[in-house]
């Protein structure tokens, strides 16, 4: 015989998980674009008409249970068919869907005119960041997960933007209407800001357009709404909208930027100096699969302490960093980092972890290669 729990207990289960959750919520945001405003509009008045439908049918239900009760001697009428109610059930929910389609078929006009955009952004995802590339500015950058690992360890408390802070948001001016061009590197990815109506895939080899105007300065956040790899929960967005001024000087600052790192290809490097900037470069593109300490995750990610690639031949590592490796998670990391930085990163795996190998190579190494390729 079934013995049912005490009823302590299910009051005790209810105390605990009843205040388990946060601040619960049942409805969408309305966001911060007109876009967004279109939408949450939309979704109300069809909510609204499918409560309307709610309340008609399900009244009529009961009621006729009610009043036809067996119990009052009512008797089933019986008939075959009839034109009337066959004309009623199909004229009224066609009826029905023009009227929730016409305001539907309006948004989604609005939703896709990406026309006459102000600014043009190249959004391209990667296993797993984004890049995003200013089209006719010069000015590009790739926007990595910035929440610590010990955060993510539990080794430290979580913070009040756990797994959607970046270490490079995506800039926007106020008020200018911003064109997104979306594909991917590698797999299927999808961008989405929820507060801006936006969500686009990322697919290698096909360009989505999108866009947005935000009218209120402030930082959004998103995330990568694709089951994309192991890391697809540490793909986050985050979308700081600025005025035109400060927008302004952040451009110019990102250009100067840009022109300095051409400059540091030519400059002179000491092993020291490449394997201080290499320390972070690995730390942000490289930490997440091979792990602090150079250990990996084997035997998908494979541990660069004491390997045969960062202690072989220095042409064999940059050329593996370079180009990836066909056929596993090593990505072709050519494309994704400066010269500098891929200069940096290889000498820094060389020399860390007890590799201890000596030597080095240097931004035009990694240039004269880049030509090489491009030739």
């Amino acid at each position: 015989m079934m013995r049912h729990p005490p009823v302590w207990m299910g009051l005790l289960l209810w105390s605990v998980f009843s205040q388990a959750h946060g601040a619960w919520t049942v409805n969408m945001a309305p966001g911060a674009t007109d876009i967004s405003h279109a939408v949450f509009d939309l979704h109300m008045t069809i909510f609204w008409i499918c409560v309307v439908i709610g309340v008609i049918v399900f009244g009529a239900m009961f009621w006729s249970m009610i009043l036809h009760r067996r119990s009052t001697g009512q008797v089933a009428a019986r008939f075959h068919e009839s034109t009337t109610v066959e004309i009623l059930w199909t004229v009224v929910p066609l009826l029905i869907l023009v009227a929730m389609a016409v305001p539907a078929t309006a948004t989604l006009i609005k939703m896709y005119d990406a026309s006459e955009p102000d600014v043009d952004i190249q959004i391209t995802g990667y296993q797993w960041k984004w890049h995003y590339k200013y089209l006719g500015q010069d000015v590009e950058f790739f926007s990595n997960m910035a929440t610590p690992a010990e955060q993510i360890h539990n080794q430290s408390a979580k913070g009040e933007h756990y797994l959607l802070e970046v270490d490079q948001p995506l800039v926007l001016p106020i008020g200018a209407k911003v064109r997104f061009l979306v594909t991917s590197a590698d797999v299927i990815h999808s961008w989405w800001v929820p507060a801006f109506a936006v969500k686009r895939d990322a697919i290698p080899g096909f360009v989505n357009e999108a866009w947005t105007r935000v009218d209120k300065p402030g930082l959004y956040r998103g995330q990568c709404a694709e089951l994309c790899g192991k890391d697809h929960g540490f793909m986050p967005i985050v979308v700081d909208v600025k005025t035109q001024a400060d927008y302004d000087t952040w451009l110019g600052e990102r250009k100067a930027e840009a022109l300095k790192l051409k400059e540091l290809t030519s400059k002179e490097w000491t092993l020291e100096e490449l394997v201080a900037r290499g320390d972070k470069v690995y730390h942000t593109a490289c930490v997440s699969c091979h792990q602090a300490e150079g250990q990996g995750l084997p035997p998908m990610f494979p541990a660069l302490k004491g390997s045969k690639i960062a202690t072989g031949p220095v042409a064999d590592h940059l050329n593996i960093v370079f180009h990836g490796k066909p056929g596993t998670a090593m990505a072709a990391f050519g494309k994704q980092l400066s010269e500098v930085d891929l200069a940096a990163v290889v000498t820094y795996e060389r020399n860390a972890w007890g590799n201890n190998k000596g030597d080095m190579v240097t931004p035009k190494e990694v240039l004269a290669l880049k030509q090489a390729e491009s030739k």
